[in-house]
């Protein structure tokens, strides 16, 4: 009974686990950040935002005293589940919560009829 809950990411309703949809790693307890059981990389503003035009120092780079970015990955096959810009120092977010009791009671509903 596998959900499909962002592009790449399901949550396993039997196991509770989250799950890569490229793969069908199990990544994560459902009742935590999934992001926990990811591989998570810090990128240099520089490298995603280069200058607009050659020889222009000009960007849309983010200042790196006040944002940083972060790219979470599935730990078997390497796609890129979702990506942050977050302050220097504040934890990842946790951006889904699922109620598993309460999805689980109406999936189970839905396949009674």
């Amino acid at each position: 009974m596998k959900i499909h809950v962002t592009e790449y990411l399901d949550v396993d309703l039997n196991s509770e686990k989250w799950c890569c949809n490229r793969c069908g790693h199990e990544i994560e307890n459902a009742r935590e950040n999934y992001k926990k059981g990811c591989l998570i990389a810090e990128r240099e503003m520089n490298e995603v935002h280069p200058p607009m035009a050659s020889g222009q120092a000009f960007s849309f780079q983010p200042d790196t005293d006040y944002c940083r970015l972060i790219e979470i990955y599935c730990p078997s096959c390497g796609v890129m589940i979702e990506n942050e810009y977050l302050p220097p120092g504040h934890p990842l977010t946790h951006e889904i919560e699922i109620d598993l009791d309460a999805l689980k009671k109406k999936y189970l509903e839905s396949q009674k009829r």
